[in-house]
């Protein structure tokens, strides 16, 4: 198996709610229909889809809580950190842990979609952001 991720899938409990939120902090939709909506993301794709079709085509039960999985965003700078947690405060996220200094000697914060995920958006500066979006690892 090649050492790569193509797509994350989030589970949603409105999809227009959900599209809005995502085309608010300015991402632009990609190739969806009515029942998923996609995002290119980078080298990736981030897709949304109904959170009971999604369980069940992943043949998992739906417990209602956090599934374990906090999505993130690499930046440049913890500047940057500070202005993509404002953006999405402006888009409707709730501001979870406020851009701060960490134990590892970065500088992150955490905000909340409306439907629950979490994103943790840091400035590693031991990673490296390329100019086109790439995080690479040191080394």
């Amino acid at each position: 198996m090649e050492q790569r991720l193509s797509l994350v899938t989030l589970g949603v409990a409105d999809l227009d709610r959900a599209r809005a939120f995502y085309e608010a902090l300015g991402w632009r939709r990609g190739d969806d229909n009515d029942d998923v909506v996609f995002f290119q993301a980078g080298g990736m794709v981030l897709a949304l889809w109904d959170r009971a079709a999604l369980a069940e085509d992943s043949a998992v039960e739906d417990t209602g809580g956090w599934g374990g999985v906090t999505l993130a965003l690499n930046v440049r700078s913890p500047e940057e950190v500070d202005d993509v947690l404002e953006q999405a405060r402006a888009a409707g996220a709730v501001i979870g842990r406020p851009g701060a200094e960490t134990f590892w000697g970065g500088y992150s914060g955490v905000f909340v979609d409306p439907d629950g995920h979490p994103w943790e958006v840091a400035h590693n500066p031991f990673w490296t952001v390329t100019d086109d979006g790439r995080t690479l690892l040191r080394g």
